[in-house]
C-alpha cells in the first residue's frame, strides 16, 4: 500500500534485476508498469542499470519492471552490495536519518488520525444497532443502507491502521 500512496509518499524503488524481455512484450509491460507508478511522461533506462526512472508528480521515480531476476543480485551473492552506477542519486546520512524521521512522524501522526476516526464510527456503529432516525423509521432501506455504510467505513479505517503500523514496523 505504501508506496503506491500518492503525493509526498513517492518512494523510490531501488532494485537489481535483468530484463529478459524484449520488442512489443517489453514495450507494453514498460509502458502498463509506467502507469501504475505514476508517470507523467515517458520513463527512460538509466544508463549502466537495469532501473527505468521517470517524473511523476511527485518528483523523479525510479522502478524496475517486476518478474525478472538479476542473479548478481545482493541477496543472492550473501549480501555483498554492488557499487551504484556513476551519476546515481546519492543521499548522505544525515539526510536519510532526518528524512525517516519525517516519514515516521507523518506515518504516525495518520495513525492517530486514522485511531481516532475509527473510534468516531465505531461510536456511530453503536455495536451494530445505532438508533435510527425519524426518516431511517419511514424508509427501512435508508437504515440497513446507513448500517451497511458504517461497517464499510470500520472496515476501511482498521485496514488503514493495520497498514500504518505494518509500515511504521518497517521504519529504520
Amino acid at each position: 500500500m505504501l508506496c503506491s500512496w500518492s503525493g509526498w509518499r513517492a518512494c523510490v524503488v531501488v532494485a537489481w534485476c535483468s530484463l529478459a524481455m524484449s520488442g512489443q512484450a517489453h514495450a507494453a509491460t514498460l509502458a502498463g508498469k509506467a502507469k501504475a507508478e505514476g508517470c507523467t511522461g515517458k520513463p527512460s533506462l538509466v544508463q549502466g542499470t537495469n532501473l527505468y526512472k521517470c517524473t511523476t508528480q511527485g518528483g523523479m521515480h525510479y522502478f524496475n519492471l517486476e518478474g525478472a531476476v538479476n542473479e548478481a543480485a545482493p541477496s543472492a551473492r550473501g549480501g555483498s552490495a554492488a557499487p551504484p552506477p556513476q551519476g546515481f542519486p546519492k543521499v548522505d546520512t544525515a539526510t536519510q536519518k532526518g528524512r525517516d524521521a519525517v516519514r515516521r512522524k507523518v506515518l504516525t501522526d495518520e495513525l492517530a488520525v486514522e485511531e481516532k476516526l475509527l473510534a468516531e464510527v465505531k461510536g456511530e456503529y453503536g455495536n451494530g444497532a445505532p438508533p435510527p432516525t425519524q426518516e431511517e423509521k419511514d424508509v427501512p432501506k435508508k437504515y440497513a443502507d446507513r448500517l451497511t455504510k458504517l461497517r464499510q467505513t470500520i472496515a476501511l479505517h482498521e485496514k488503514n491502521i493495520e497498514a500504518l503500523k505494518k509500515e511504521l514496523a518497517a521504519t529504520r
